[in-house]
């Protein structure tokens, strides 16, 4: 693994742990209220922080594309693809979370987000934008990379989405978030541009947050149970 690469995975632990310090100190000197100081430091440190990665990777984004990368076409329609499959993950490893071990579904870690975003809408462009873009150049390219070099797809697929899941603070969910690191790096491996898992990354995302958003929270608490209903039903329970 490169230097370059090292200094990235600096900047977005640095960036993930400078509210400690940052934050109490936007709230002494700006007079700011908790929730204003943890929206305003958030969308703050990452611009920054996406800036100083996407500095650290200009010299990859001079290189030449690999001869056997796909055409716009074929991105597009890996796209549509990538998009279908992380969905069929995601459901499956959410059934195999609830019914094989007890795991009741949903995400604090979204809930949290979804309360920053109603109070604060511009904070969506986080999840959305901003957030895959870092994570796909650094859990997919780097680390996910750094492992393929090495080993197999499997085991590279399998480690970087270990680490993609710890770091998102849901271990309970470490399935559900290896699904997506699995179909991250299909599409990353097929396709040879790392730019189709961040537009697929940034699709889930947005769409996610865009229904949680326009939804209240008794319909969103109404879809739960007849998501769970018509896994019952599939499942045959």
């Amino acid at each position: 693994m490169t230097k370059r690469y090292w200094y990235v995975i600096l900047t977005y632990i640095l960036m993930q742990f400078s509210g400690i310090l940052f934050i109490p100190s936007m709230r002494l000197i700006l007079q700011m209220g908790r929730q204003e100081a943890i929206v305003s430091w958030t969308i703050i440190s990452f611009i920054i922080g996406l800036v100083v990665i996407l500095f650290l990777m200009k010299p990859d984004m001079k290189m030449p594309q690999s001869r056997d990368a796909s055409s716009p076409g074929i991105m597009v329609v890996w796209i549509l693809a990538g998009l279908f499959m992380a969905y069929l993950a995601q459901g499956i490893a959410a059934m195999i979370e609830t019914y094989a071990f007890g795991i009741q579904p949903g995400s604090q870690n979204t809930e949290m987000i979804m309360d920053i975003a109603r109070a604060a809408p511009i904070f969506m462009v986080i999840p959305a934008l901003i957030a895959p873009i870092m994570e796909e150049i650094i859990f997919r390219k780097i680390i996910f990379g750094a492992f393929y070099k090495r080993t197999n797809f499997f085991i590279a697929a399998l480690l970087s989405s270990f680490i993609f899941g710890i770091i998102h603070g849901e271990p309970e969910h470490i399935l559900i978030y290896a699904s997506m690191g699995f179909v991250f790096a299909f599409l990353y491996v097929q396709t040879k541009r790392i730019i189709v898992p961040i537009v697929v990354h940034m699709l889930l995302n947005s769409i996610s947050v865009t229904v949680q958003f326009l939804l209240d929270p008794e319909q969103l608490e109404k879809m739960m149970k007849q998501y769970e209903q018509m896994q019952m039903i599939l499942i045959g329970g």
